[in-house]
């Protein structure tokens, strides 16, 4: 059986180094249209900030190790650039001139290319392959540059952004869109451009890249606002498009979304051509979508590999889009949809915020957690979102197998984690979330939202005066939590009272006090520092 794949990295080299394991004998090629075959893409960012100091540290196989180990003929330089599928053969585009290659069985993996929207030119660099990076690099030694411009808030624009700042450049990052993280709702979002803020970066947002030009001194760069920014070097992180020219000049199906249209088994409308990596769409939270990630990339690759010799193995087809980033000190995490992403879907979903802390609080170390958890009414764990300092992606990790699984809420809330002070909580955050959301599915606790207050609503403030005096809920009554049950008679009797504290929890312990009385109690989720990210995210009336 003789194999040719487009495209190596992290679907391709993946899908031939496995499908060796399978099959001693198959004859495997792999065409590279770049001079790497198998680097790391998502520590570029990290070797401009010099956290990754070797450039040979981004090559993870070359061609004479994946030749030499597992007897794959690796072309590099070599770009496939059609597809004969009635007589199973492709045509290559190499140094020498051109040739064709048959094959039994193709897969593409040519991955995505970085949107730049017709902005280019000197001093102006994308970051997709190694070949980028050093070029970047190179540039930045070679004109001294103190100063960059990165448009994009993404994942490639938030680490380039921290890694510029390393590297001792003033920055500035400009996103189009109101927020950054876009896989992250606006309150949690609001936190990673606290973090690239503290850490040095102006950062403008619903502010796009509209022009760039070469100047003497570096490059001018016109924003979408009329202002104009002078600037050393600019790294266009916009986003990136699927690699389907190829597929779909061949014929090939390609998804609504713009990807090529694979069935779960990883095989293209060809069922002699199979498709992994950035390039398909894939299935994300019940639709086709693009999820240009590297793991389900590995994932995918694997799983052709599997098929190719008469499997029907599906792993990497279904995408959650578990996903974390660096900021600085600060870790962002997330998986699932988002509010917008079910709101846009019609779904009906409730959401619980927690802020436990990372371990053990009597225990020197803990930081404060910001958890989001958003679920349906039967339980279901529609998606979850994370910052800290610490243990960060690991609460994201937990809430994703248990999505991978069908599990819910209540599996949340009996989870068996491991505990010792050091590391964790008796009751870790992970179950903190689930008891959170149990309360409010079980009418123990009903809950509102910061967005839901309205100027006539009677807000119970159940924290410390000391607390309420560094800020509260404008029109707020404050009795503590501790004197409540001896005050009730300050309570209105046929009124809702919305319950508040610090976080969520003293809130809870009023809701229930006061409903076991007779009173129309509602906690408000978050407490007040929820309502107070709300509020900075422009959610609150």
């Amino acid at each position: 059986m003789k194999v040719v794949i487009v495209g190596g990295v992290a679907g391709g080299a993946s899908c031939a180094t496995r499908l060796r394991r399978l099959d001693e004998k198959a004859e495997i090629i792999i065409f590279e249209r770049g001079e790497n075959v198998s680097y790391a893409n998502c520590g570029l960012p990290y070797f401009i900030g010099g956290e990754i100091q070797r450039r040979e540290d981004l090559t993870v196989a070359s061609p004479e190790f994946l030749r030499r180990r597992f007897n794959i003929d690796v072309r590099v330089k070599s770009e496939v650039v059609a597809i004969d599928r009635k007589g199973h053969k492709v045509k290559v585009r190499a140094e020498g001139g051109e040739y064709e290659e048959t094959y039994d069985k193709l897969v593409l993996a040519p991955g995505a290319g970085a949107k730049t929207f017709g902005l280019k030119g000197e001093g102006v660099f994308t970051l997709r392959d190694v070949r980028d990076t050093l070029g970047l690099d190179a540039y930045i030694r070679e004109n001294e540059v103190k100063t960059a411009l990165v448009a994009g808030g993404g994942f490639i624009g938030v680490e380039i952004a921290e890694n510029f700042v390393r590297r001792g450049l003033e920055v500035t990052l400009a996103e189009f869109a109101p927020q950054l993280m876009p896989p992250l709702d606006a309150e949690m979002a609001l936190c990673v451009r606290d973090a690239l803020e503290k850490g040095g970066v102006r950062v403008l947002t619903s502010t796009g890249v509209k022009a760039v030009e070469k100047t003497a001194g570096g490059v001018k760069v016109t924003l979408t606002d009329g202002s104009v920014v002078e600037t050393g070097v600019v790294v266009l992180a916009m986003g990136v498009a699927p690699e389907t020219k190829l597929a779909a000049e061949a014929g090939l199906a390609i998804s609504a979304c713009g990807g090529i249209s694979t069935n779960e088994y990883m095989r293209t409308s060809d069922e002699d051509i199979y498709a992994a990596g950035d390039a398909i769409a894939v299935m994300s939270t019940g639709e086709e979508a693009l999820v240009p990630l590297a793991g389900p990339a590995n994932r995918q690759g694997r799983s052709v590999a599997e098929n190719i010799v008469g499997g029907r193995e599906s792993n990497g087809k279904n995408v959650l889009g578990a996903s974390v980033v660096k900021v600085f000190d600060m870790t962002f995490a997330s998986v699932g949809r988002n509010e917008k992403q079910l709101a846009k879907a019609g779904v009906k979903y409730k959401k619980a915020y927690a802020f436990p802390m990372t371990h053990a609080g009597y225990y020197p170390g803990a930081t404060q957690l910001t958890l989001k958890l958003l679920f349906g009414e039967k339980g279901e764990i529609y998606g979850a979102q994370a910052a800290g300092l610490e243990n960060v992606e690991k609460q994201i990790d937990v809430i994703s197998v248990f999505m991978q699984t069908g599990a819910s809420v209540h599996d949340m809330a009996r989870a068996e984690l491991c505990y010792a002070p050091p590391y964790n909580s008796a009751k870790s955050p992970v179950n903190m979330l689930g008891f959170i959301a149990e309360n409010i599915l079980s009418g123990l606790c009903p809950t509102v939202y910061p967005e839901d207050l309205g100027a006539d609503d009677f807000v119970l403030d159940v924290r410390t005066p000391t607390e309420c005096a560094k800020g509260g809920i404008a029109g707020a009554v404050n009795i503590p939590l501790d004197e409540l049950r001896t005050r009730l008679n300050e309570l209105p009797a046929n009124k809702k009272i919305i319950v508040s504290c610090a976080v969520g929890l003293r809130g809870y312990l009023g809701v229930r006090m006061l409903r076991q009385r007779g009173f129309d109690a509602v906690n408000l989720s978050g407490g007040y520092r929820g309502y107070c990210l709300m509020k900075r995210a422009g959610l609150v009336k």
